[in-house]
């Protein structure tokens, strides 16, 4: 039988453990592998895994990761890390920053780094199953580590799934998982219901007819028509968005031209939505297919504008029930104000996708990355909005006591269902 003692006796052997979960941090960060690429990266799981007697599936959508270690009858508990890193420079000045490049899906090098924290997130988990397969007499259940490639790009997790995961695996009881984010190391943060946004990446192609830069009066110029279509998708959000909803929609490219005195036949246009509501998002989206059109209409377009999706993100919600046992797990084993409950947040996660398609509850918390003095500094300064976020090429979590709460979380919220 296990009691509830159990979560700080698995985790009694986490200090001895930590300078070797450094090493993989380190190691980890300082080669960063682009989405669905994670070869080198999925290999380190896979021996972690085989090395603490876990049953093991690799290559599965691609480069993912799957563990089972089967310790009697008792609940599955899936607990997921994503692995890939970002096409970004990274500028910490760390010694193990990394100088990695790597080919793009259009074929051009890029600099990768791991500016999110997901080599973070690999390590805890590694650390977790680690101290989950030393003291098998502490739990009873079924251990479900998930190492899932292509977060950044929205691809692995629907990757894992297409491949068969939901078929060739048991349905879990639930499904885990973590972020690190720009808060004070140390701290973790919850909500019930929606978590994080839906988001959409849209390509526009608008197309015009190009001429020499001095007889504008043969154009029909793309830079012109996209300028004010840019202008005019910033209407959508304070126009036909409630001030009660919430709504993104950002320009993230405009592109268009190679020469000052020639007007080009076409420019493109990047754009990212995010939303908390179906019907918001279906509005929103619907307004950017008109105004898009129409733009292209009022300049005299030669054909309608190409709209393409990119990517799609759904919500990520938490049920409310596991969450409550998560959390009620947490504020046993963490100290009175480290967690705390928090806001709806307009990133986006593919790791909805596991818990909604499987119809099992699902539960994913943020834990912080900071120095917790600097945090506490720049939150007395006002300018806690300088400190570099996910994302930044400056990103990087202090290792600790980062390393230490990401893996305790895990193996506490964990446990809550394997100690049963």
């Amino acid at each position: 039988m296990t009691d509830q003692k159990a979560p700080a006796a698995i985790l009694a052997n986490l200090d001895a453990m930590l300078p070797e979960l450094e090493a993989i941090y380190k190691d980890i960060h300082a080669h960063p592998e682009l989405s669905m690429q994670e070869t080198r990266t999925a290999g380190i799981a896979a021996n972690h895994l085989r090395d603490n007697g876990f049953e093991v599936t690799t290559g599965l959508g691609k480069t993912g990761v799957v563990g089972l270690l089967r310790n009697g009858d008792g609940p599955t508990v899936m607990l997921r890390a994503d692995m890939d890193a970002l096409p970004i420079k990274e500028d910490t000045g760390l010694p193990y920053a990394s100088t990695a490049t790597a080919a793009g899906p259009d074929g051009k090098t890029v600099p990768v780094a791991h500016s999110c924290g997901h080599d973070m997130h690999v390590a805890c988990l590694i650390g977790a199953i680690s101290l989950f397969a030393k003291n098998r007499d502490r739990w009873r259940g079924t251990l479900m580590p998930v190492f899932q490639p292509g977060e950044e790009t929205a691809q692995g997790a629907q990757a894992m799934i297409d491949d068969g995961l939901f078929k060739r695996f048991t349905k879990p009881d639930v499904v885990l998982g973590q972020h690190v984010m720009s808060l004070p190391s140390g701290r973790l943060d919850w909500r019930t219901g929606v978590v994080t946004s839906a988001a959409d990446s849209l390509q526009i192609r608008l197309f015009g007819r190009g001429a020499h830069g001095s007889m504008p009066e043969a154009s029909i110029d793309p830079v012109v028509m996209a300028a004010s279509t840019v202008m005019r998708l910033q209407t959508i959000v304070s126009r036909e968005v409630a001030p009660t909803d919430s709504a993104v929609v950002t320009i993230g490219a405009l592109q268009a031209g190679t020469k000052e005195n020639v007007i080009p036949d076409e420019a493109i246009i990047k754009l990212n939505v995010r939303t908390f509501d179906e019907n918001v998002r279906t509005r929103v989206l619907a307004a950017i297919e008109r105004i898009v059109n129409a733009e292209a209409t009022a300049s005299g377009a030669p054909k309608p504008p190409e709209i393409t999706t990119l990517d799609r993100y759904s919500l990520v919600t938490n049920d409310a029930d596991a969450t409550e046992k998560v959390v009620d797990a947490f504020r046993r084993s963490f100290p009175d104000g480290s967690v705390e409950q928090t806001k709806p947040t307009m990133a986006s996660e593919d790791f909805g996708c596991f818990g909604a398609e499987w119809q099992t509850p699902s539960v994913y918390w943020f834990f912080g990355g900071d120095d917790p003095e600097i945090y506490a500094k720049a939150k007395r300064e006002g300018t806690i909005r300088s400190l570099p976020t996910n994302h930044n090429p400056r990103f990087a979590p202090v290792i600790h006591p980062t390393l230490e709460t990401g893996v305790k979380a895990l193996v506490v919220a964990a446990h809550a269902w394997l100690a049963s």
